[in-house]
């Protein structure tokens, strides 16, 4: 097969279209939201926020409301829950993410074993984007649009929230605002994308992109844009490859995403590791 009709062969399925249109919307807002949780260091917390949105997701499915609603209300819940106990106790917060995240999720599973006639547990673990409906495409393409905007409005703001907390707040800037609101955002896009990873590999999407890219830029901007680059090519193409192997599409989707991190990890001009060793032998003479 050559390369013209590798590319071409599913673009002549309606699904696979659809597919690849979504994985790279989620891909670009994924990548954009990952690039703060980097900076703030919220990797165990989009950990966190992405599992604890499947009891919601659930019991929205089955009250048959949109299921931003339920993972909305149960992402910031678990928030909620992580400060409430942590505020409380004397365990300190990595422990007191994992409890919370672990009772959520192992919730979800109850009640999806309860309603096993009704919703399949393989697509809300491990996304559909091949089955994704059209309900489910403009409840994605809304998630995306309000996370887009709001980041581009918040932009100054959240950056300097992300990098200094502390100096946020001496000048009056409202952190607890921007707290809720980035956890916020963080619940919305766990959301779209649970339609094409799943809940399983969500966490991934929102962190790798940005971490690939923090080690290629020291400059924010740039940062985002390569951020984006690398979500959009790894979706799509991810999507490509899991349609030729005949393989899970989420799966293929982070797994390259993971492959990007290493090369980048390696190769980095200025923070990989050859970068490094090369420095460092440069020092040593």
């Amino acid at each position: 097969m050559d390369l013209v009709q590798w590319f071409a062969a599913p673009l002549q399925n309606e699904f696979m279209v659809k597919a690849i249109l979504v994985s790279a919307l989620v891909g670009v807002v994924c990548s954009a939201l990952s690039c703060y949780m980097t900076l703030k260091g919220w990797a165990l917390m989009g950990d966190a926020v992405s599992h604890a949105v499947m009891p919601g997701v659930v019991i929205a499915y089955v009250l048959n409301i949109p299921l931003a609603i339920g993972a909305f209300v149960f992402g910031v819940g678990s928030v909620i829950a992580i400060g409430f106990i942590k505020s409380k106790t004397r365990v300190k917060e990595d422990t007191v993410i994992g409890l919370v995240f672990t009772g959520f999720f192992a919730l979800g599973l109850v009640l999806v074993s309860k309603v096993k006639s009704s919703i399949d547990l393989t697509h809300i673990l491990f996304g559909n984007v091949l089955g994704i409906s059209d309900s489910d495409i403009m409840q994605t393409l809304i998630i995306s649009v309000i996370t887009l905007v709001t980041l581009a409005i918040l932009r100054k703001d959240l950056i300097l929230f992300c990098f200094d907390s502390t100096h946020a707040r001496s000048i009056g800037i409202n952190t607890v605002f921007l707290y809720y609101v980035l956890l916020s955002l963080l619940s919305l896009t766990a959301v779209a994308g649970l339609q094409t990873v799943g809940i399983i590999l969500v966490v991934a999407m929102l962190v790798t992109p940005g971490a690939t890219a923090y080690l290629l830029s020291d400059r924010f901007d740039h940062m985002m844009l390569i951020a984006m680059a690398s979500g959009v090519f790894s979706s799509v193409m991810g999507t490509y490859i899991s349609y030729h192997i005949d393989g899970s599409t989420g799966g293929c989707i982070v797994v390259l995403q993971t492959a990007l991190f290493i090369v980048a990890m390696i190769f980095a001009p200025k923070h990989g590791l050859l970068a490094r060793a090369k420095n460092s032998r440069t020092v040593g003479e």
